[in-house]
């Protein structure tokens, strides 16, 4: 008999255990990476860091386009050896227009992973935070199969990040 009552109070307190509500959150990453304020802010200063050398790749470009036009009208006019040497000058400022656009690219998406990572640590002592604040006992990143809005916690994330920018 006593084995019994036993069984059956350890069965009721895992019982209750196992039926103590759990706290759960989910946020959607791409979208906090898309929409937070600091992502904005980032895009911005990326684009103000590279602006230069873009624009300077631009006219170069132009530049190139230009003179290869120019080339196909006085090609007929120009001999052999001008037109030969002028279309190795342009080969070779094409070679470097396409080093510095390959270089310019790697470094953009050097600087924007950097950025992302920062606002990934942000975001994540954000997701922190509130989790201790909301007595969350779980939140999940976006590879779920499926999250309720119930559950959701992405626009309390991007509210979070708003406030501490």
């Amino acid at each position: 008999m006593y084995k019994k009552i036993l069984f059956i109070f350890f069965f009721l307190f895992f019982n209750h255990i196992a039926i103590a509500e759990l706290k759960v959150g989910f946020v959607q990453v791409d979208i906090i990476l898309k929409d937070a304020p600091q992502a904005t802010q980032s895009n911005k200063a990326l684009e103000k860091e590279f602006k230069t050398r873009t624009e300077k790749l631009k006219k170069e470009i132009n530049n190139l386009n230009d003179q290869e036009g120019k080339l196909k009208k006085e090609g007929l006019t120009l001999s052999s050896q001008d037109k030969e040497k002028q279309e190795k000058k342009l080969q070779q400022t094409r070679i470097d227009i396409q080093r510095a656009e390959r270089e310019l690219r790697e470094d953009i998406d050097l600087r924007r992973r950097e950025e992302i990572n920062k606002l990934q640590a942000k975001v994540t002592e954000v997701i922190e935070k509130l989790a201790k604040e909301q007595k969350f006992d779980l939140i999940l990143y976006s590879s779920v199969a499926f999250a309720s809005d119930k559950v959701n916690i992405t626009n309390d994330v991007l509210k979070a990040l708003a406030e501490n920018k």
